[in-house]
């Protein structure tokens, strides 16, 4: 793929795709990392599981950063693409503020978990082995949760006038044609009078010359006869 030449819609394509697929997986991300309860009694190879909830967590933290880093690689391949208007630097520059948001959530994340984890071991001592601050991790979900519809509203409103100011530069295309158009049929209707006042004076000279050698051939006829009957 590194190879191929896409186009500037297939780079948009791409792009849409995989802020999507990091968006998704974000919000399991920071579910995870409200909810983990790291196991440190269990030695058995019995009771342990093959993934923990750290070992989960690290695996989609470094999942979401490759996907991260490849739709770095999409924007910085659509800013190299020619800019064709206004719609498409909006686009653009939509695309990378979708960039710094997303990225914004997954080191914020990151933190909390990490500030959260350490908080836990410092109390672990004095907690039960299961123990689970239950009204805490409720109140985050409902916070990530209502941060993550007004995310995807404000990701739709930005989409609806991106397609609004993509409309409007074709509608202005569209209007600049129509007066090309305008102007070139003004000048063909112009062209016809001038080219009806020429033939006018052409009809007015035959004319002219007409009378003219109508005299002449009428004099000369006079001066022959007064020359012959004198």
């Amino acid at each position: 793929m590194a190879g191929t030449i896409l186009s500037y819609e297939d780079l948009r394509k791409q792009a849409r795709h995989l802020e999507n697929d990091i968006d998704l997986k974000l919000v399991a991300f920071s579910k995870l990392g409200a909810g983990i309860n790291t196991p440190h009694a269990h030695n058995s190879s019995d009771t342990v599981p093959l993934l923990s909830g750290e070992d989960t967590f690290e695996a989609m933290g470094l999942e979401i950063e490759q996907l991260l880093g490849k739709l770095t690689q999409v924007n910085e391949r659509m800013s190299e693409q020619p800019v064709s208007g206004a719609a498409m630097l909006h686009t653009l520059r939509r695309h990378k503020d979708i960039l710094a948001d997303l990225s914004r959530d997954f080191r914020k994340t990151n933190s909390q978990h990490v500030a959260r984890r350490e908080r836990e071991e410092l109390l672990q001592p004095n907690k039960p082995e299961n123990y689970r601050p239950e009204g805490v991790n409720r109140r985050e979900q409902y916070t990530i949760k209502e941060n993550q519809h007004l995310y995807n509203s404000d990701r739709l409103v930005n989409d609806q006038i991106s397609i609004a100011m993509e409309t409007r530069e074709h509608l202005a295309n569209q209007r600049q044609t129509f007066k090309r158009m305008q102007t070139r049929f003004n000048d063909i209707s112009n062209r016809f009078p001038i080219m009806n006042s020429l033939m006018q004076r052409i009809n007015i000279r035959k004319r002219r010359d007409s009378i003219i050698i109508g005299l002449v051939i009428a004099v000369c006829t006079f001066l022959m006869l007064l020359y012959i009957f004198h």
